[in-house]
């Protein structure tokens, strides 16, 4: 099995509550090895291939060290079934795209029964380096799937308006090197490295 379909095996055995599994640390070694090849062939995206709906499927933590290396990548770990974490990209409806990023918005929500907890907020994607920026500006919690707080938080309506001015080194990000119709990895900027689902 290659390591492509090694990873979108691992994103749909969540999705399809599958019994059978890829090993954690085979998923782990796929991801390195396929961010390895998206370096070596400078294969570029689009913000446009990340809309939509992605579920979290596979994390790995990272650990600091007291060496040089600085950090070193965590175990892999698959999310349980029982949580839904979900990525939900979407294209920016006032175009503010300049010439180095594609500009959208972005939600991550967590539900646990009937209850869901949502971030929201505006990316910026850079196609040359496959880097998408974002900042969570919006908090919403529903249950029973009735919103009962939806307002900014932390400042959030100051960062969003200034959101496209700053650098993508102040902002958190992720680094895409994989993005298939029923998968998608990262790696974030803290070391760690995520599979997503759909």
């Amino acid at each position: 099995m290659d390591n492509l379909q090694l990873i979108e095996n691992a994103a749909q055995s969540l999705i399809t509550k599958s019994a059978s599994k890829p090993p954690a640390a085979e998923v782990l070694s796929a991801l390195l090895e396929a961010e390895k090849a998206a370096k070596k062939d400078k294969i570029t995206y689009q913000l446009q291939q990340l809309i939509g709906d992605w579920r979290l499927c596979f994390i790995t933590g990272t650990k600091k060290t007291q060496n040089r290396a600085g950090v070193v990548m965590g175990a892999g770990r698959y999310l349980p079934n029982f949580v839904t974490v979900k990525l939900s990209y979407l294209p920016s409806e006032n175009g503010e795209e300049n010439s180095e990023a594609e500009a959208g918005r972005v939600e991550n929500s967590v539900g646990v029964g009937l209850v869901s907890f949502a971030l929201s907020g505006p990316v910026k994607f850079l196609p040359k380096k496959n880097i998408l920026a974002f900042d969570f500006t919006r908090a919403t919690v529903k249950i029973f799937g009735k919103t009962i707080y939806d307002n900014y938080v932390r400042g959030g309506k100051k960062s969003e308006e200034s959101f496209y001015q700053k650098k993508v080194g102040q902002q958190a990000f992720f680094a895409y090197f994989l993005i298939t119709e029923k998968a998608i990895a990262a790696r974030g900027r803290g070391g760690g490295l995520a599979i997503w689902g759909r």
